[in-house]
């Protein structure tokens, strides 16, 4: 069964600020790695399939599908290294309450990729979300 995962994206308030950053700090083309202090002990389940969806501003907006999962020993602890693959694909904005660390997202939980919708690939992310927290969409 395919899990994914869903985390804050602190520090950049829209996916494009993300792709800036990322942009600035690696090498375009290249995999993205997150680095996080906590380990998934369902690793074997986010590496089959799996994505990390990430959240800006209470909204999940993106994603990006999960490479590798792997423990490395950093200044003396152990660290987790997520593996990305460097594509992000816009999620139709999908309210997200806000919450510490990452947290697992089953296959039945996870928005559309806004390809994906027929009315709502031609919308600014911003105003989507907008317009599904009024309930006009």
């Amino acid at each position: 069964m395919t899990l994914h995962l869903v985390k804050l994206c602190v520090g950049c308030d829209t996916v494009e600020e993300l792709v800036a950053w990322q942009r600035q700090m690696g090498v375009p083309g290249k995999p993205w790695i997150l680095r996080t202090r906590q380990t998934p002990r369902l690793a074997d389940q986010l590496i089959d399939g799996g994505a990390l969806y990430r959240v800006f501003k209470g909204a999940i907006l993106c994603r990006q599908r999960i490479l590798a999962v792997t423990c490395v020993q950093a200044e003396g602890q152990k660290r987790c290294e997520i593996t990305l693959d460097p594509t992000l694909v816009l999620t139709v904005p999908t309210p997200r309450r806000p919450f510490q660390g990452w947290r697992y997202l089953g296959a039945d939980d996870v928005p559309p990729d806004l390809a994906d919708e027929a009315d709502g690939g031609a919308l600014p992310p911003d105003l989507a979300r907008r317009l599904r927290e009024a309930g006009a969409w």
